[in-house]
């Protein structure tokens, strides 16, 4: 019984050691994983430890050390209103949470900005790291996307303060004074510290960010929140930076997405491919190497040969095995730095030292053309705001570029802010009508870390569109003039005629870039300068007639007799086109004069005045007749017309009124209901009456009036003149068929067939009655057809059933 007592106590001593070793690990941090998890409802602070220590999850970190940073980090709360500040941030600031990596990689370019400047005046400065880089990497597992730049880095009163900066107002005062400032249009970024905004829109994606930070001056540190507080601690890795900051995200479970390589190679590339430094991204690719081949020990029977031979062979295949071991190809993935921002900004350089073909590969680059652009101008604009820009106007029109015009956002134009994308969705960066030029903006003195909503209505923009618009028409203007004519016109020149009638600051400069048809080539546009270049010496007025094509206007009535006295006309045969000449009072002094409209009158002498003074005289009986008689009511006056040379007549407006192509244009709107009283105004309008005194029929008509002034028939010629002069000055008919049946009515006189006489009717033809015997044999046909598919359907049942 003793011995069995003995042997009990030895047992029990064993147990009792083995339980203090198990003490002395837990020291250590090692846990058991199944060792004090909760069963039934409850919960250990086991699993307490174990939750905060996932909370970190940085490379190189212990469970002993996670421990040590729990208990041993300077906790601090945030004082602010942090759910009013975020709530600021996601509908104020930012409406596009992808911003956040635009934000950090900025931040990490300062940092290297300051660490390069620091160098200019301390060596040592740069001892610890000599490289300037921006490194992002990618980890799917720990769901992190880590952030790391060499610059200068922080100490820890610079992590306190500067990532502490919107919690340091202690009230709410911060958050006011930032609401109130934008709503006066100011720019808020004063009020943020040295991360500020950008840095907390890291929260937009994360649930945690982790800075770990080493500034030349002070040791590694720790910096960690969940946007609710945050804590600070040396780190106890000690230094594995060297010198500079990387920032953790722990990614909300709908961020994974930024976890993706190819997520964030685009999102480098759309917001950050110009920063200056090199930005690389831990990405793999698919590589072809060779490996060497293990050769098996394999015995081949070979032929007999000399001894001598054999030795000599085995030494040369030796030594050639020594120098070329055989390999295979072999496919691996390899996993290294990429670099994503190869493309240099070259609008940072002065234009004399950038090349022509440097130009046509940035073009092609960053507006994804393949062909070469037709014209840039680089320039660099200071004053009220400091920018450098490129702009480029494309060889050819984009596709759809009037589709939505006016409501479509222009998205050619690219703002960077010290050369971080900032936005190309702006409404007004340029004005519509140039909404062809492509082109980069990067300015210094726009606040980075606002949203492009506030940014678009910041008063500096004003003053770079001011600028943009006044280097773009100097561009333009600087195009050959052969190749303006054959190339740019034919793309873009309804988008001059529109910036005439929209810029009215600029429309001087607009109008010396405008072409039209002329009556001095048949194939060349000419601009007004060369118009007013070939003006006869007494001409005061710049001569144009519309319609809707160069036959029309060169055929109309209008531009008979200043063609025959070697006038220049020109012909506008766009819808535009009008309105755009509308829209320009004068040019070089000389107006403008619509040969459809009252006002055309020629340099005459003394004894012209008198000719013309007489037949007005003579011709008074026939144009009083017409107005107060055959056309009352339809006409305001009759003249004796100065432009009518083949022409009998001509329907003519008033200077304010519409032209025939006018006219046309109105009526053809789509939301054209007829109820617009300023459109009724103008079509309701009566017109001039011009007549030629030179032709046959009104000088007959002349005669008949002074003979019978109520002559029907030359009532009803009247009239038929009349509407005939409507359609040639391209007015429309108000009533078609009361002009048919006129002319109906004087081709039966002028052929002798009586106005009584009536059409011809054609008798009706009687239905035909179908014969019943017909219907008969039809349902017979019908019937047999049936019968004899009922017996291909029994022939088949019986083919089935003999098999």
């Amino acid at each position: 019984m003793k011995r069995v007592w003995a042997i009990g106590l030895l047992f029990a001593l064993v147990a009792f050691a083995a339980v203090k070793a198990e003490d002395e690990l837990d020291v250590d941090g090692v846990v058991e994983e199944d060792f004090g998890k909760s069963r039934d409802a409850s919960r250990t602070d086991d699993e307490v430890v174990q939750r905060e220590e996932e909370a970190i999850q940085l490379d190189g970190l212990n469970a002993a050390q996670i421990k040590e940073i729990r208990e041993k980090s300077e906790k601090h709360v945030f004082q602010a209103e942090v759910n009013r500040m975020m709530k600021l941030i996601i509908n104020s600031l930012y409406k596009n949470k992808e911003i956040f990596l635009r934000e950090l990689i900025s931040n990490a370019s300062d940092a290297l900005d300051k660490i390069r400047l620091l160098s200019l005046t301390n060596d040592e400065a740069m001892a610890s790291n000599e490289e300037l880089t921006i490194k992002i990497k990618s980890d799917k597992e720990k769901n992190m996307l880590h952030i790391t730049d060499t610059g200068v880095g922080m100490t820890k009163e610079d992590l306190v303060k500067n990532l502490g900066t919107i919690a340091k107002s202690g009230t709410s005062e911060f958050l006011n004074k930032m609401s109130d400032m934008q709503t006066e249009d100011q720019s808020t970024s004063e009020l943020i510290g040295q991360f500020g905004v950008g840095f907390y829109s890291a929260f937009l994606i994360a649930d945690k960010v982790i800075v770990t930070s080493k500034h030349n001056n002070d040791t590694q540190h720790i910096w960690e929140s969940d946007s609710n507080s945050f804590s600070v601690i040396e780190d106890p890795r000690g230094d594995t930076l060297g010198r500079g900051t990387t920032i953790t995200l722990v990614l909300k479970e709908e961020a994974s997405d930024y976890l993706e390589l190819e997520t964030i190679k685009n999102l480098v590339k759309k917001y950050s491919q110009f920063i200056n430094f090199p930005i690389y991204v831990w990405a793999s690719k698919t590589e072809t190497v060779e490996e060497p081949i293990e050769e098996d020990a394999e015995a081949t029977e070979e032929p007999e040969k000399d001894a001598a031979e054999e030795e000599a062979e085995v030494e040369e295949e030796e030594e050639e095995d020594k120098e070329k071991p055989k390999t295979k190809k072999v496919e691996k993935t390899v996993w290294d730095w990429e670099l994503m921002n190869d493309i240099k900004p070259i609008w940072q350089r002065p234009a004399k030292e950038v090349e022509e073909d440097e130009y046509k590969a940035f073009y092609k680059t960053f507006s994804k053309d393949s062909e070469d652009p037709l014209a840039h101008i680089h320039f660099t604009a200071e004053g009220e705001v400091t920018f450098r820009s490129i702009l480029f106007i494309p060889t050819a029109a984009p596709r759809g570029l009037f589709d939505e015009y006016g409501s479509k956002k222009n998205d050619y134009i690219k703002l960077f802010v010290r050369r971080v994308f900032i936005t190309d969705d702006f409404n007004d960066m340029m004005p519509k009508y140039l909404n062809f030029v492509k082109g980069v903006v990067d300015s210094d003195d726009l606040p980075l870390n606002v949203s492009r909503e506030t940014l678009q209505q910041h008063k500096l923009l004003k003053v770079i569109r001011k600028k943009l618009v006044r280097k773009s028409l100097d561009m333009i203007k600087k195009i050959a003039e052969a190749q303006y004519n054959e190339k740019f016109w034919k793309e873009f020149g309804t988008n001059i005629k529109l910036g005439v009638i929209e810029d009215h600051s600029n429309r001087t400069r607009l109008a010396k870039l405008l072409r039209f048809q002329t009556s001095n080539s048949d194939t060349e546009v000419a601009s007004l300068e060369q118009y007013v270049e070939r003006m006869k010496e007494k001409q005061d007025k710049i001569y144009f007639m519309a319609g809707t094509s160069r036959k029309e206007a060169e055929s109309s009535p209008f531009v008979e007799r200043l063609l025959k006295k070697g006038y220049e006309v020109i012909y506008l045969t766009e819808p535009v086109d009008e309105y755009c000449i509308q829209a320009l009072p004068e040019f070089d002094g000389k107006r403008f004069q619509n040969v459809a409209k009252e006002g055309v009158k020629f340099d005459e002498s003394d004894k012209t005045k008198e000719k013309r003074e007489a037949l007005e005289k003579e011709y008074e009986p026939l144009t009083t007749w017409l107005k107060d008689k055959a056309l009352k009511d339809m006409i305001e006056k009759a003249v004796v017309s100065q432009r009518l040379t083949n022409s009998p007549c001509a329907l003519v407006a008033s200077q304010y009124g519409w032209s025939g192509n006018m006219e046309r244009i109105m009526k053809a709107q789509a939301y054209q209901t007829g109820k617009d009283i300023s459109t009724n105004y103008y079509a309701s309008q009566k017109k001039t009456l011009e007549i030629n005194p030179k032709h046959p029929l009104i000088k007959k008509m002349l005669n008949t009036v002074k003979d019978e002034s109520e002559d029907q028939t030359a009532s009803d010629l009247a009239v038929v003149l009349f509407e005939t002069a409507t359609l040639r000055s391209g007015y429309q008919l108000a009533d078609t068929k009361a002009y048919g049946e006129r002319i109906e009515r004087m081709l039966r006189l002028s052929m002798n067939v009586a106005l009584e006489e009536q059409i011809e009717e054609e008798p009706e033809e009687e239905p035909e009655e179908e014969d019943p015997a017909e219907d008969d044999s039809e349902d017979k046909e019908e019937e047999e057809e049936i019968v004899d598919d009922d017996d291909e359907e029994e022939t088949t049942k019986f083919d089935k059933t003999e098999l």
